[in-house]
């Protein structure tokens, strides 16, 4: 059995030691499923009344008790009829048993009195879980099966591991998490709110962030010029017929927000911009020379998230996709996905992302029917995919089920600072479009043929990909993205008309500075700057104004001393040519 198998049986022996503990507490609990996940586990229950972090302690305590008792884990098959005996007073555990298979085998697990519907495995007996090696996290809200619609649950999330040293280094890990939280830096860096009166899930980018996403943009644009893209814009609403066509009212209906009626007719609000430059391809006939278009937009999409799900910068209801579709013959496909790796590589490697995990999503060959084209068309699309990987060398793990209904794709998953993985590139082959908007072009045979289509994204979204470089970068952005580079301190009022004169140096100079001329004291001022993790501040005092110097201080707290202006604008520059960190 693997490490992580095993780490998987003492997650889930534990979830039910925590569940034993809760009934103890609340008799008349209703439980419903309990399961090991990455880095711990979880169980939710229907209660008398809200748990407080209080009750964790004593959650913990009781479960100590438990394991000191080396009580045996007991498997056990029973039929159907005898399970729904056994969780007579379960209502969640009566569900799971009605919507199993028939013939299904159904098993519980006992250890001592308490005995839950499980598949297992689990442990031989309680005592094999180190007491001092897992610790309960926090209380959640969870609707049943995920569905708003049913009950609300309340989660508890735990933790545990093997020994108490892994433990601390996992809390440990937690702790660096919470520090680097997009939403509590987006609070302190000024960058970002999102309102109950504007809406849950949509986002306002403050002037902080607005500057960072400005630069993010513009160097995705000259990247995307470079690389042979065209850049292209649409419209935030389409008539229904428009994704009626593209499939997406059969598909995808449950992601879109309800239609607005406009003279008679419907129209939604886009949750792609595919169908747009698709219409912008078809404005007239194409010839094989063309090809292959390659066009991309920073375009808004709007798509419906439960509430429960939305989560900052990482999960919301509308975004801008840095999108781009690439219509090509067959013969051209492999070479243009080879170039969207190619341009990932170089674009997320600009913002300091240089490991990656990736995964190539095929269909559910058992579930055909949750996908548009026929087996050929599937084996043809997978396999241009798995050539281009193999072309390039990459290693890539393969996920059945997770294709989009329209063809297989790629995505790519960095690697933060914390070593999480987070995805964003995702690379999709789509023979699906084309044929429903009959899209052609003439071939070198003068014969009309169907182009291949390529949908991607780089970034992800600007949203989630901002939120992520919050994260990875702890607030403290690299020179050539941080919204102010550097901060003047003038140590008393005598010294403010040098800073302004150096400010305007510095800015003519390509550098955004601003003066920091309030009441404060300097080490205020600079601890101030510190806190709002400017790169560099510039103190400057009566030896600086006499020498046309400034005294040169890092956020990282190191002071550098006194510097000649043009040496401290030369070093700026060439950190944000190099794109460094400081």
């Amino acid at each position: 059995m693997s490490e992580q198998n095993d780490l998987d049986v003492l997650r889930h022996s534990t979830s039910h030691v925590m569940a034993e503990a809760v009934l103890a507490m609340f008799p008349e609990a209703k439980l419903a499923i309990g399961p090991p996940i990455e880095d711990g586990f979880y169980y939710d229950f229907d209660l008398p009344r809200s748990l407080t972090p209080e009750d964790l302690g004593e959650i913990e305590s009781r479960m100590r008790e438990s394991i000191a008792a080396h009580k045996r884990f007991v498997r056990r098959e029973v039929s159907r009829e005898e399970a729904g005996e056994l969780f007579a007073d379960q209502p969640y555990k009566l569900e799971l048993i009605r919507d199993m298979e028939e013939g299904e085998v159904i098993s519980t697990y006992s250890h001592d009195g308490f005995t839950d519907l499980c598949r297992g495995p689990h442990l031989d007996n309680t005592g094999q879980i180190n007491p001092q090696a897992f610790k309960l996290l926090s209380i959640a809200g969870a609707y049943w099966r995920g569905d708003e619609q049913r009950p609300m649950l309340q989660r508890i999330y735990g933790t545990v591991w093997a020994t108490q040293e892994e433990l601390e280094a996992y809390l440990r890990k937690l702790a660096e998490i919470e520090k680097r939280d997009h939403r509590r830096l987006g609070r302190e860096l000024d960058l970002f709110s999102i309102h109950d009166e504007g809406g849950p899930g949509l986002i306002l980018w403050h002037p902080k962030a607005g500057r960072i996403r400005t630069i993010i943009e513009d160097f995705w644009r000259q990247e995307h010029y470079k690389a042979g893209y065209e850049i292209v814009y649409s419209p935030h609403i389409g008539k229904a017929a428009l994704w009626q066509t593209s499939g997406h009212l059969d598909f995808y209906r449950e992601n879109m927000y309800a239609p607005m009626d406009i003279e008679g007719q419907e129209y939604f609000i886009k949750p792609m911009n595919c169908p747009f430059h698709i219409m912008i391809y078809k404005t007239r006939m194409r010839s094989y020379r063309e090809l292959p278009l390659r066009w991309a937009e920073l375009g808004t999409v709007y798509r419906y998230e439960r509430s429960g799900v939305l989560h900052g910068l990482m999960r919301v209801r509308g975004f801008t996709q840095d999108d781009a579709h690439i219509i090509c013959t067959p013969a051209q496909i492999e070479d243009e996905v080879l170039g969207c790796l190619d341009l990932t590589a170089h674009i997320l490697g600009a913002f300091g992302f240089k490991e990656y995990e990736i995964a190539l999503s095929v269909r559910d060959p058992e579930r055909k029917e949750k996908y548009i084209g026929d087996d050929a068309t599937w084996e043809v699309a997978e396999g241009s995919l798995v050539k281009a990987l193999e072309r390039k060398g990459l290693s890539y793990t393969r996920m059945e089920g997770e294709a989009v209904f329209y063809g297989p794709k790629i995505d790519v998953h960095i690697k933060d600072a914390l070593g999480r993985l987070w995805q964003c590139t995702t690379i999709q082959f789509d023979f699906n479009l084309p044929g429903r908007f009959d899209m052609t072009y003439v071939g070198s045979d003068g014969q009309e043929h169907r182009p291949y289509m390529v949908h991607r994204t780089l970034l992800g979204s600007m949203e989630r990909f901002f939120g992520v470089l919050i994260e990875h970068y702890s607030g403290a952005f690299p020179v050539w993205l941080a919204p102010v580079q550097a901060r003047l301190i003038p140590i008393a009022d005598r010294h403010n008309d040098y800073a302004y004169q150096v400010r305007d140096q510095l800015k003519e100079a390509g550098l955004r500075v601003e003066v920091d001329d309030s009441n404060e004291r300097m080490r205020a001022k600079i601890r101030q700057a510190q806190l709002e993790k400017i790169p560099y501040m510039l103190v400057v005092g009566d030896r600086e104004a006499a020498e046309g110097t400034v005294s040169l201080r890092l956020r990282t707290e190191e002071d550098l001393g006194p510097r000649p202006v043009a040496e401290f604008i030369k070093t700026a520059q060439e950190a944000i040519a190099e794109k460094r960190d400081i």
